[in-house]
């Protein structure tokens, strides 16, 4: 098996790398600090299967672009590569929204080397796979019929879906700073991270995203 892997930090992914080529049927063809390069990276060296860390930083000043965003553009664009997340965020909003995003597994940093290395099997079939104390919440999740509460937006982190939540119910940059007792240009940057992890190309687009998921109802 090909894998790229994604992480931002060095030293745990230097042992990663060490761990997984100590695997008998895997061959680590790259490794990428930050979810642009994961994409590019996945395009130009077409691995089986990438294993990708969610909490990924921006890179050279841009925009960031986060694992489960990073997942969407590599499964988009190579559907035969399998994303394996393995991350330390455990919550049901990060698990569901990168299945939403086409990841096959889902793991947390702690995982041992033969857990990860039955997961790499696993996506590399086809098959999905959790670790074991996230798969009892899927399972519970599915059983209760899908019926279990998610905030929208998981991909926003909540200062940005609280933000967001303020551009639906019509206030400005300027309101919304002092509101949250923040300053105008962090409001700009959330405001401009919001519309770029939801793809929308202006206010009133994402207004109308917002207030289809609920937002923005508070008066």
């Amino acid at each position: 098996m090909r894998v790229l892997v994604v992480d931002d930090h060095p030293l745990y992914r230097e042992g990663l790398i060490t761990a997984l080529e100590a695997l008998p049927d895997v061959e680590v063809v790259g490794e990428a600090p930050d979810g642009h390069e994961a994409v590019r990276l996945a395009a130009e060296l077409t691995p089986d299967i990438v294993v990708m860390d969610l909490n990924l930083p921006a890179r050279d000043g841009g925009p960031a672009l986060n694992g489960i965003d990073a997942t969407r553009e590599i499964v988009r664009h190579r559907p035969e590569t399998a994303v394996l997340v393995l991350t330390m965020l455990d919550g049901d909003d990060s698990v569901f929204a990168a299945m939403r995003a086409g990841a096959r597994g889902y793991l947390v940093k702690g995982a041992d080397r033969q857990e990860i290395a039955r997961a790499l099997r696993a996506v590399g079939s086809g098959e999905v796979v959790f670790s074991a104390a996230i798969a009892g919440r899927v399972l519970s999740w599915f059983a209760s019929g899908g019926r279990a509460a998610t905030m929208p937006f998981p991909e926003l982190t909540e200062r940005e879906r609280e933000v967001l939540d303020l551009v639906a119910r019509g206030l400005t940059n300027a309101a919304i700073a002092k509101r949250l007792f923040l300053s105008d240009k962090t409001v700009r940057n959330h405001v401009s991270n919001v519309f770029t992890k939801l793809q929308v190309a202006d206010r009133a687009e994402a207004v109308a995203r917002a207030r289809d998921a609920g937002l923005g109802s508070g008066g």
